[in-house]
This record gives structure tokens, C-alpha cells and sequence, in this order.
């Protein structure tokens, strides 16, 4: 028997491709993790969690563990409205489909909307995660760059117009992280968002709108493009686990109800009733808007330590931009293949993300690489990034 005679065309695509997670190599135990996008043990509310889930299990009982689960899951659509409410989106309950992470909602759109032959459109670079997810369904791709002002959707409205002149198949859905762009940093400007919206119209596509970072700003609070989203094109997608803990699994997806409406028939999981329960019993306990407050003091004081960390021992070797939020720094190290110096760097007792991993076309990202500010203490950083200048240092050298 040969198993690959089973496989779908899908399957025997994405197998083509690395395994998910092959991107990071095992971290040793000694190696500080500057590669970790996400919170540090002590941003993790376990303390509150233990009281929200005892609470939840005195007061409903079994229902918490059924199928149908705790009317606590309620509890997490109606913070999503309302909290998107205040941010300018204005939603219906039957407009937010709750989902195990942002990524759950990512792969959903792309089974319902994407076919082998489909044409998407992703920044460059992009969320590895994300990319990996669109190769299961696709292998044609329009690219963007990405400067400090967001997508250069000037460049995407070129690429169309000449798609269109040579009657080239056009693309039906676009890709976005357009606050603190999971690896850059940047954030979209707001003409930015609105011209993505004309060219949407304009050539008729769709956007999906990755807003995992939206509430860990530093400075001015982002506009979704959802918010401007008078022709009802774009899929919000939304997560608990930057702001309260990725083991939760909980985000969320947020478009008109048709377009919507597909989606759970590929969503057989049946939810995660204890997970989502325990969520809606924490988030009727605790006063959010604090908790995001703090969330931002703490993520804004660690930028500015890793920062000036690269100032002191990288300012001659390496250029970066800095972020007004989320998790991350994006450093250009010219002529440096960070991909093929990560096991020496790691050695040396500092981990990062190769920049490669983040490009559909990889060889635009070798000189790059991503580093995280949520992780690891602000003196780890110090010592980190001191370690990995050495290294890098050593590599230019020759």
C-alpha cells in the first residue's frame, strides 16, 4: 500500500513543505529565547484563572465540561462586541465566530474561500504561521513590501492595474497585520488602510485583517481598517493570547454574517466550551482596560530596553525600526545569512527567528532576522543581545 495514493492534492502539496514548526530549532536551556513571541511567566493571570475556574465550577457544575458547554462562553462574544465597539466596529453576535486562536480563524478562511488556482495577496515579509497555512491551500501569491508606513499599497495598486491591462488572474483575498506587524513592527498609516479599502472596491477582493496586537499600542490607539469598512469586505481576526494567555486558544473572527456563515461547517471542533467558559468567568472578574494599561507600560519599558541594547552593541553592524507596539523588532544585518549563523548564536547563549522564514520568496529574508520584547527579563535582553553582536561580529569579520 502506498499511503500517498490516499492523500488529497492538498495534503500532498503541504507535505512538499517543512513540517509546522520546523522553522525554530529546539532552544537549549542555556540560550536566552529573543526568539519567544509570546508573554512572560509573570503576564500570565494563573493566580486569577485558579479562582475564575473554581468559581465557574461551584456555580454551573458539569455544564462547563459538556458539549454545549457554560453560558460563561457567552461572556466572551459580548466582551468582543463591546470592546470592538469602543475601537469603532460595531457588531452583531451572529457577525463574531469564537475560535481556537487567530490561527483557527486564518485556516477557516482560507478552506471556505480558497482554491488551488486562487490568488492571494501577503505583505513581505508576513506571519510564518500564516504563510505556512495559505501553502495547504494555494501556491500563487502576489507580494507586497512593506515599509515603515505599512503595506505600500501604491505598489499593490500597480500590480493590479497591470494584472488587469494583461487580463492575468487577479487575486481574491488580501492578507494583512496592519498594527505592529508580526515580524516588522510597523503599523499601516490610516491612508494606507483607507486606499487598501478603495483598491478592495476597486478590483473586488477581500481582506483579512490580523489584529492580534491591536491593544498593546504605545502611543495612539490604531484604527481597524474593519472600523472604515463601509462595504463590509474585511474578516477581523482577533486573539486572546497576546493579552491574556495563548494556552487559552481563544480568538476570534469577526465579518458580515454571510460571509461568515460558511465558516463553521469546517469548524468541527465543536468549540472549546472549558477553555472559552473559563475565559468568559476571568474576563467578568477582571477590569480589562488595567490589565491592557499594564500590559502596555510593561511591553513599552522592554522595547525600550532592547532597543537600547541594539543601540550599544549593534548600532555600527545592524539597522532596525521602532515599533509603537506589539512584541517585536525586525533587524537588517547586511551581508550576514542569519539563517546559517542561528546554532552558533544559540551556543553562544541567544536565540532569534531567522528572517527567512517570514518571506514566501525566502532568499529576500536572509539578511534579516526577528526579536522579541515579551518574553525574556529586561537584564536577559541586555546580556542577549550583547552575545549575539559577538557573534555576528565575528561573521562580518570575515
Amino acid at each position: 500500500m502506498e499511503p500517498e495514493s490516499f492523500f488529497t492534492k492538498n495534503t500532498k502539496v503541504a507535505l512538499k513543505h517543512e513540517p509546522p514548526g520546523e522553522w525554530m530549532p529546539p532552544v537549549p536551556d542555556h540560550s536566552i529565547p529573543l526568539n519567544a513571541g509570546y508573554p512572560a511567566h509573570s503576564l500570565i493571570p494563573y493566580e486569577e484563572m485558579n479562582e475564575a475556574v473554581k468559581d465557574l465550577i461551584e456555580e454551573e457544575k458539569d455544564l462547563p465540561f459538556q458539549y454545549l458547554g457554560s453560558k460563561k462562553v457567552n461572556t466572551v462574544k459580548k466582551f468582543v462586541r463591546e470592546r470592538l465597539a469602543e475601537r469603532g466596529v460595531v457588531l452583531l453576535e451572529k457577525e463574531i465566530l469564537v475560535t481556537a486562536g487567530a490561527i483557527q480563524g486564518i485556516d477557516l478562511i482560507a478552506r471556505t474561500f480558497i482554491d488551488r488556482d486562487t490568488w492571494i495577496v501577503v505583505e513581505s515579509p508576513s506571519y510564518m504561521e500564516g504563510l505556512e497555512t495559505f501553502r495547504n491551500y494555494t501556491d500563487h501569491y502576489i507580494t507586497v513590501p512593506i515599509d515603515e508606513n505599512g503595506m505600500q499599497t501604491e505598489e499593490l495598486e500597480k500590480t493590479l492595474k497591470d494584472r488587469k491591462e494583461k487580463n492575468l488572474p487577479m487575486p481574491k483575498l488580501v492578507y494583512t497585520i496592519p498594527s505592529f506587524h508580526n515580524p516588522t513592527g510597523t503599523t499601516m498609516s490610516i491612508d494606507r488602510r483607507r486606499h487598501l479599502l478603495e483598491l478592495a472596491s476597486e478590483f473586488d477582493f477581500l481582506i483579512i485583517e490580523d489584529d492580534a496586537y491591536g491593544e498593546l499600542y504605545f502611543g495612539e490607539r490604531p484604527t481597524p481598517i474593519k472600523a472604515m469598512d463601509s462595504g463590509s469586505r474585511v474578516f477581523y481576526i482577533g486573539s486572546f493570547s497576546k493579552t491574556v494567555a495563548p494556552g487559552m486558544r481563544v480568538g476570534y473572527v469577526a465579518a458580515r454574517s454571510d460571509l461568515l456563515e460558511p465558516l463553521p461547517w469546517f469548524k468541527k471542533d465543536l468549540g472549546h466550551p472549558f477553555a472559552e467558559a473559563t475565559l468568559g468567568s476571568y474576563l467578568s472578574q477582571t477590569d480589562m482596560k488595567k490589565r491592557f494599561e499594564m500590559l502596555r507600560k510593561v511591553y513599552q519599558q522592554n522595547c525600550k530596553t532592547l532597543i537600547s541594547s541594539l543601540e550599544k552593541y549593534m548600532g555600527d553592524i545592524a539597522t532596525w525600526k521602532n515599533p509603537s507596539g506589539g512584541y517585536f523588532v525586525w533587524v537588517h544585518v547586511p551581508g550576514v545569512d542569519t539563517s546559517k549563523i542561528l546554532n552558533e548564536a544559540m551556543q553562544a547563549g541567544v536565540a532569534y527567528v531567522p528572517g527567512k522564514h517570514f518571506f514566501v520568496h525566502e532568499q529576500e529574508g536572509l539578511s534579516y532576522l526577528r526579536l522579541s520584547f515579551s518574553y525574556v527579563s529586561r537584564e536577559e535582553m541586555v546580556t542577549a543581545v550583547e552575545k549575539l553582536s559577538q557573534v555576528i561580529k565575528k561573521h562580518i569579520d570575515q
